[in-house]
């Protein structure tokens, strides 16, 4: 009678680390005081003690927060990019990039050109990944041996090197052989343009967008 008794709760001590290991969160970015986390696919805010799906949001800095889900504590960079809470703590190394929205309405994220930092706004409408001749000397990209060419602009045609990155790092997820534009006109960051976003899927949900790799 005992060991039967024993079974249900033997059966509940297993079934726990499988809960715990399934559980996935992201630390997309803040609204205000609120904490943009997605939980398993689902974009939830969160201030300092609260809980959503078992995961509680225990504080809260410009740069992470600090969860509780399944009995551990993580932390969680800010950045867009995905992480994933497992029994073990946080990996990176998701095939997936979530992206708040800015203030101003735009798709921002941090990444990298070729090993170097560079802050990304994702732009459907561009053909390739653009960055402006500036931004390509900060990162050492030798853009002047890439193809010459000229595009068309609302000011008349402008000059335009067309190069191959080696790396292209958006959050966590990495590319490899992204063809770019180089343009000689100053921008404020690198437009995130279809030579990269073509190889994922794309889904807006309201304030959130996801990059899924293909």
């Amino acid at each position: 009678m005992k060991r039967r008794h024993a079974l249900p709760g033997l059966l509940a001590t297993l079934a726990l680390p499988a809960v715990v290991r399934a559980q996935n969160v992201t630390l997309a970015g803040q609204m205000g005081n609120k904490a943009l986390l997605v939980i398993d696919g689902q974009p939830r805010t969160l201030a300092v003690g609260e809980t959503a799906q078992g995961v509680k949001l225990l504080r809260l800095t410009p740069d992470e927060a600090t969860i509780e889900a399944g009995g551990r504590q993580s932390t969680l960079r800010a950045g867009g990019a995905q992480a994933r809470v497992a029994a073990g703590g946080v990996t990176g190394g998701a095939r997936e990039v979530v992206i708040p929205a800015s203030s101003g309405g735009h798709f921002v994220v941090g990444g990298a050109i070729n090993g170097r930092p560079v802050q990304m706004m994702v732009d459907t409408g561009a053909t390739l990944v653009t960055l402006s001749a500036d931004e390509a000397q900060r990162i050492g990209l030798d853009y002047q041996r890439g193809q010459r060419g000229m595009t068309q602009t609302a000011n008349g045609p402008v000059p335009v090197w067309v190069v191959s990155l080696t790396s292209l790092r958006i959050g966590d997820v990495e590319l490899a052989n992204v063809r770019a534009a180089v343009v000689p006109a100053p921008m404020p960051g690198v437009l995130l343009g279809n030579s990269a976003l073509s190889r994922f899927q794309m889904q807006r949900d309201n304030d959130v967008m996801r990059l899924t790799m293909r």
